[in-house]
């Protein structure tokens, strides 16, 4: 398991904890949205990834593709939300992570 900073969770087999990028919660025009008006997030950044699943014949693990530290887009409505000491994160499963985004 990797982590970047102190994090209380690790994941298990394939799965990896994201923290959702922060939204702006205030138009160009100057308009506050209130949080129902938000759109969920879909990028964020790896906290914790799991060792990897177990291949089907159980002679080892499949190796994950992302790491902490990465920026990732992810699919909408997966994983699960979890709260920790004030922060929100998300556990979600190794498949449900779209892409990786490169840095600038």
């Amino acid at each position: 398991m990797a982590t970047k900073t102190a994090l209380k969770i690790r994941p298990l087999g394939d799965r990896v904890v994201v923290k959702p990028s922060d939204k702006e919660e205030v138009t160009k025009s100057g308009i506050v949205l209130p949080d129902t008006a938000k759109e969920k997030p879909v990028e964020g950044e790896v906290m914790a990834v799991g060792p990897g699943r177990i291949k089907p014949m159980g002679d080892g693990r499949e190796p994950m593709e992302v790491k902490a530290g990465d920026r990732v887009l992810y699919a909408k409505y997966s994983g699960s939300e979890v709260k920790l000491e004030d922060e929100t994160y998300l556990v979600l499963g190794q498949n449900d992570i779209l892409a990786v985004l490169a840095n600038k």
